[in-house]
């Protein structure tokens, strides 16, 4: 899509489609500046469609023989209800109606009453996220007739460069998505590295592949452990962005990469919808999305250490057993008591590797636990960390993406609950707060030294009847997230 500032004004812009943003405490006053350009009165119209501009509502007009063809109106509440995020929300619900439409779209809001910066990249972002559509696996896919161009009308900025992280920024996104939606027979661990593969041809990448002999030897026991029970070869992916410019900060992103958990002897059973089990490398579709995005961006003065510890979690005679005893590459020995709680275990030998790079900062991105769907649901993910300016950094970098997050406790007393009679430590605690406990896990593999946060993304990673900008499927989440943060951190 052709994203572009527009000179004119709402009285002689030219295109198919116009989406205007308006104030239920000013609509009147909008009103008679827009019915100047159609000559009608749209005051009667909306009052018909019960349309009064507040806050996420929508109407939409086809105008026959006029240009443009079709008006849209959103709703942006009164003038104190306005934030980026919900001209984010309104926008995504636009963009929907102009499916079927393949010329220009026109956007007004009244930017005097935001960060004009920050609105452009959430219009882009929104409206670009909101019109994809995955069709690879489809024999006859149905026409996905989609606007080419867009323009935003009556920036009083210079937004060149937003628009340019905008757009690539979403290039990542819409990776992620593919990856979490191809199914598991097309998205192996393999496969997950020959995209790695890709993004490394890219100007200042780097790419070391880690095979079962390689882990073997850098004694990774409890991330091989969970792929022995597949006839799929495990991956251990280390991509590398290292720009030519003097590295002033260097950070480690870690995302879980199961291409397929089937729980392992723990079998998947009844609820636990084993069939989107495929979305358990939802962590490492963000990682890898991020990377995508970083490669067009090419950040200054940052290294950045991609990591993924692919693999499969499957039953078979070699397999895991539940009661079995591993050690992780830092020695430690884990009891597995579950082997449905496989992610921590690939994480665990994936901290300590990363660790060992000795980053300034590291962030790990899993589907870990239900326990953490149960408590912030499918639009929220949980964020783990014992450093306020991480936190707080992460925090910000998602609020700006409008990638719901909330900051957990590490509650050190339920440490306890991860105690093993034989071993260090078990892999999983007790019911209650599991999902702190995974978190507390995840901790014992990464050096102390390290700011280290742990986001658990299992909710948002998937949404079955669609969220914000993300039609059904699979989101992208945590892209958007991990680009904001890596271009705030260097700085």
């Amino acid at each position: 899509m052709q994203i572009a500032i527009s000179s004119a004004s709402i009285k002689n812009w030219e295109g198919d489609i116009l989406i205007i943003g308006l104030l239920e405490n000013e609509l009147k006053t909008q009103l008679e500046i827009i019915d100047k350009r159609f000559d009608s009165s749209l005051e009667n119209l909306l009052k018909k469609q019960e349309f009064s501009a507040k806050k996420d509502d929508i109407v939409s007009f086809t105008l026959l023989n006029e240009s443009p063809e079709k008006l849209i109106m959103v709703g942006l509440g009164n003038t104190e209800d306005i934030s980026i995020n919900s001209i984010r929300s309104v926008i995504s619900k636009a963009a929907t109606k102009t499916i079927g439409t393949n010329g220009k779209i026109g956007i007004y809001i009244p930017w005097n009453l935001v960060e004009e910066g920050s609105a452009v990249e959430a219009i882009v972002e929104s409206i670009r996220l909101s019109l994809f559509k995955d069709i690879r696996f489809m024999s006859n896919p149905e026409s996905h007739k989609k606007p080419s161009e867009l323009e935003l009308i009556g920036i009083n900025l210079d937004v060149e460069d937003i628009l340019k992280k905008a757009n690539k920024t979403c290039l990542g996104v819409e990776l992620a998505r593919e990856l979490v939606g191809a199914p598991p027979n097309e998205l192996t661990p393999t496969i997950l590295a020959k995209n790695a593969e890709i993004i490394s041809q890219n100007k200042n990448f780097e790419l070391k592949i880690l095979d079962r002999s390689d882990c073997n030897n850098l004694n990774m026991g409890a991330y091989l452990a969970v792929s022995q029970g597949s006839d799929l070869e495990p991956k251990f992916i280390h991509l590398t962005y290292r720009p030519k410019n003097p590295i002033k900060k260097t950070i480690a992103l870690i995302g879980k990469g199961l291409t397929f958990d089937s729980g392992g002897y723990n079998l998947k059973v009844g609820a636990a919808q084993i069939d989107l089990m495929k979305f358990d490398m939802g962590g490492s579709a963000a990682v890898l999305g991020t990377a995508r995005a970083i490669a067009e961006i090419q950040p200054p003065n940052i290294e950045i250490h991609f990591i993924v510890a692919a693999c499969e979690n499957m039953v078979n005679g070699s397999a895991v057993h539940p009661g079995d005893i591993v050690k992780a590459s830092n020695k430690k020995t884990i009891e597995i008591n579950n082997t449905d709680a496989e992610g921590r275990l690939t994480l665990a030998d994936a901290l300590v590797y990363a660790s060992k790079l000795k980053p300034d900062a590291i962030v790990d991105l899993a589907t870990l636990t239900g326990a953490c769907v149960v408590a912030l649901g499918d639009e929220i993910a949980g964020l783990w960390t014992d450093n306020d300016e991480l936190s707080e950094s992460i925090s910000k970098a998602a609020n700006r993406a409008g990638e719901g997050i909330w900051r957990m406790p590490m509650h050190q007393p339920y440490k306890d609950g991860l105690k093993s009679i034989l071993a260090d430590l078990k892999n999983t605690g007790p019911r209650p707060a599991g999902s702190i406990t995974a978190a507390l896990f995840l901790k014992e593999f990464v050096d102390p030294s390290i700011p280290w946060a742990h986001i658990d993304i299992a909710g948002p990673v998937w949404s079955e009847k669609g969220t914000g900008d993300a039609p059904a499927g699979a989101t992208g989440y945590g892209v958007k997230t991990l680009v904001n943060w890596v271009c705030d951190y260097q700085n």
